[in-house]
């Protein structure tokens, strides 16, 4: 990865939770194809939104409470948070302007 987007469960409330930015997660593994796919497109969105809105990954399989705690059963998930709770979300390998839809959306 170009950019450590990586955050842990010690994290999450403070970098989601209590954000007062829009936040989207990107719930994903190493061994997924469909999760290595859309890392550049995610990264990019990261760099685009830098100001406006905050992008971070979980992998699900160093943190599976938390990929449980929002009912991730399938990866790549996108998840978008605003005020501390989820509002939008979405799962499988989107192309590049629907998950920037998926921020839009929160902003």
């Amino acid at each position: 990865m170009a950019a450590n987007l990586e955050i842990s469960s010690s994290q999450f409330e403070a970098e989601v939770i209590n954000s007062e930015l829009p936040v989207l997660i990107d719930f994903w593994a190493p061994w997924c194809g469909p999760c290595r796919a859309i890392a550049p497109s995610v990264e990019a969105l990261a760099e685009e939104f830098a100001g406006k809105a905050k992008v971070f990954k979980i992998d699900v399989d160093k943190e599976p409470d938390l990929a449980s705690k929002y009912g991730v059963m399938s990866i790549p998930a996108l998840h978008v948070f605003k005020g501390g709770r989820e509002v939008n979300k979405a799962v499988g390998a989107l192309p590049k302007d629907q998950i920037k839809a998926l921020i839009e959306s929160a902003l």
